[in-house]
């Protein structure tokens, strides 16, 4: 606001909630969980939301797609990523009045950093060199192959430009065939 006295759009990406398995998840864990992803997109949102108004902005709330397919070991990830694209659909229902486009992306295995790293792990518990790793996560998941950063960049840059301005209240899987749903 300071800089350009307005807010077109807000893009809610945080950090990362820890894999732990459903029953070793201290309440310390979920609460921080909760916290960083679900609540800051909340409160970002909140506090954008009179200026999105007058642009006639866009939100766009990260998620996962846990929050499709959660599993035991990703249950916090699944639980809040799920909450995650509920709240972008209720923040979409105001918007429908308020003239704000809100929706939520839940991409899959994308080479960020932190999933080369899983990936770097991964591969290395299996005697196997990082490329044949990740050639073997590919065929084990039944996925094509891992996104990149500039997939889901390209994916928002969208979801926030004119050509999208009719799309609100979506919640869009880009995940290379994860999760095989209609």
């Amino acid at each position: 606001m300071d800089r350009f006295g307005r807010i077109d759009a807000l893009v809610n990406v945080a950090g990362a909630v820890p894999q732990i398995d459903l029953f070793a998840m201290s309440d310390d864990e979920w609460t921080d969980g909760l916290a960083l992803e679900f609540h800051g997109a909340r409160q970002l949102a909140i506090r954008a939301w009179d200026s999105l108004k007058e642009s006639r902005g866009s939100v766009v709330c990260m998620s996962g797609s846990s929050a499709i397919s959660p599993k035991p070991g990703l249950a916090a990830v699944g639980a809040i990523n799920a909450g995650i694209s509920a709240l972008a659909k209720a923040f979409s229902e105001r918007g429908v009045a308020d003239g704000v486009q809100v929706n939520a992306v839940l991409p899959g295995p994308v080479l960020t950093d932190r999933r080369r790293l899983l990936l770097e792990r991964y591969a290395a518990s299996n005697g196997l060199s990082f490329d044949v790793g990740v050639e073997r996560y590919v065929r084990e998941t039944g996925i094509s192959p891992c996104g990149e950063p500039d997939d889901i960049a390209a994916l928002i840059a969208f979801l926030v430009s004119p050509a999208a301005r009719w799309m609100t209240g979506t919640t869009l899987h880009t995940d290379g065939g994860e999760i095989k749903a209609v």
